[in-house]
């Protein structure tokens, strides 16, 4: 049986670093993060590009279900809403997986400081603050596990998620 990890939360929380490392510890690794279909120059939100990436991100995801050499996928994004998950879910073949659907939350001073070392890398713009902090509230009602991060490290985390969820 495979397993399907669907991790989602707010952006700078910690997702891609911890699916990283999930990656290499489990057997027969993949990893998609969703922001990989939205890597585009410019970037543009509208119901075109939305259909086009979560129909990327299906395909993607569907197979590698699909191939017989991943026992473990890996997949997360800023899923902030039930509706994006369950679209998702609908469109996968899961019935010889196993699914884990997680939600990384954290303290909004955690989430502060990671994003503030974001941007002093340059690797974010401030206006990214604001943008998470506001999301970070609606993960508390998605029909996830919730793993709060606030005090812990990315190989944290990924233990945890391997362990327990």
């Amino acid at each position: 049986m495979k397993h399907l990890y669907l991790i989602s939360g707010t952006m700078g929380v910690g997702k891609t670093t911890t699916c990283q490392i999930m990656k290499k510890k489990l057997n027969s690794s993949v990893f998609l993060d969703g922001d990989w279909c939205w890597d585009m120059d410019p970037f543009i939100v509208n119901d075109e590009t939305k259909k086009m990436v979560i129909n990327n991100i299906c395909f993607l995801l569907n197979n590698f279900i699909e191939t017989s050499v991943y026992e473990n996928i890996i997949f997360c994004w800023v899923m902030h809403e039930q509706s994006i998950i369950e679209d998702i879910l609908a469109r996968l073949n899961t019935e010889n997986c196993n699914l884990h659907l997680i939600s990384l939350v954290c303290d909004k001073e955690s989430l502060k400081n990671r994003l503030e070392k974001d941007i002093d890398k340059g690797v974010r713009t401030e206006d990214i603050i604001n943008r998470s902090l506001e999301r970070l509230k609606l993960y508390e009602n998605l029909l996830t596990q919730k793993v709060d991060v606030s005090r812990l490290t990315p190989r944290e985390v990924a233990d945890y998620i391997i362990i327990n969820c």
